[in-house]
């Protein structure tokens, strides 16, 4: 304990230079939407953009990201936990609270920040909407829902001699009925021998989102199409009851596949038992009623 505390009194931390740390915020709903007449509604992804406070035209070199959208989130107190920083960011830019939110991943680029270098930790969380009172706060002008939708646009295969490097270019549309935002986003891997690389970036588009929250919500929605397949995060983002072609839409959207009805009946009920059919039907649809399901609380991943 001695030679702790001499150790202590005789370092001098200010030979090294210190990163700012904050928390980004991915919170993902989803909604339906009407198709056609007497048809059970598609489901869209969206997700909770804030626009920061100033004028994006009047150039800043303090802040550059002034007037721009982007995830919630901000700096992480000295004397703070990165999960109550997570918390108290969400609370003050838009006022949600009590939502469970997942630690996905961290970055670390050099110039991700322009203004200072800045790691950050990023959080998920799926929840509905429909009970939440979004609020801008803080240093947030605006917070809304955004229609949030990958689409591939190039892929580029290059060998290599102990393997090869593919480049794939994908957009990132951000549409809700006042605003357009379109990013694009790179993602390359690097096969060589037995080991590969993969590295995200983004293509500066100074209408774009703010920071590089493009590869952000990128790899957020990548991740929850990864996790649809063999856990039961889908129903988070469902009611209690459900019809299975409710959740089968919810799926189609998050994986971005068409799935065959037949399928994933057997896959939900049969395969992984992740449904459970009660005795209620739908009741009001303009369309023929279907039997409702809830979740299977006993269901395990490995079944």
């Amino acid at each position: 304990m001695n030679e702790s505390k001499e150790f202590l009194k005789e370092y001098d931390d200010s030979k090294y230079k210190k990163p700012s740390a904050t928390v980004d915020m991915i919170i993902l709903t989803a909604v339906d939407v009407e198709t056609k007449a007497r048809s059970v509604p598609d489901k869209v992804l969206r997700v909770l953009l804030i626009k920061r406070k100033g004028d994006p035209l009047v150039v800043d070199i303090t802040d550059p990201y002034k007037g721009k959208w982007a995830l919630p989130g901000g700096f992480v107190n000295y004397y703070e936990d990165l999960d109550a920083a997570a918390i108290r960011e969400l609370r003050e830019e838009t006022n949600i609270s009590d939502v469970y939110m997942e630690q996905l991943y961290t970055w670390g680029k050099v110039y991700r920040d322009l203004r200072r270098r800045v790691i950050s930790t990023s959080y998920m969380a799926l929840v509905d909407s429909s009970k939440l009172n979004i609020k801008a706060g803080d240093d947030a002008e605006d917070a809304c829902w955004f229609d949030v939708k990958i689409t591939l646009l190039e892929e580029v295969k290059t060998q290599i001699k102990a393997g090869y490097i593919r480049k794939t270019t994908y957009e990132l549309s951000l549409v809700n009925s006042e605003n357009e935002i379109k990013d694009t986003v790179i993602v390359t891997k690097k096969l060589e021998g037995r080991t590969s690389k993969i590295d995200l970036e983004y293509v500066n588009n100074p209408s774009g989102l703010a920071f590089d929250h493009a590869t952000i919500i990128f790899y957020a929605l990548e991740r929850l199409k990864n996790k649809v397949e063999y856990t039961d995060i889908a129903f988070s983002l469902m009611p209690e009851m459900f019809t299975l072609t409710e959740l089968k839409k919810l799926y189609e959207v998050i994986t971005g596949k068409v799935i065959y009805s037949r399928n994933f009946r057997d896959k939900m009920e049969k395969q992984k038992k992740m449904v459970i059919e009660t005795d209620e039907w739908e009741s009001g649809k303009p369309y023929k009623p279907a039997r409702l399901f809830r979740f299977n609380p006993d269901w395990v991943e490995d079944q």
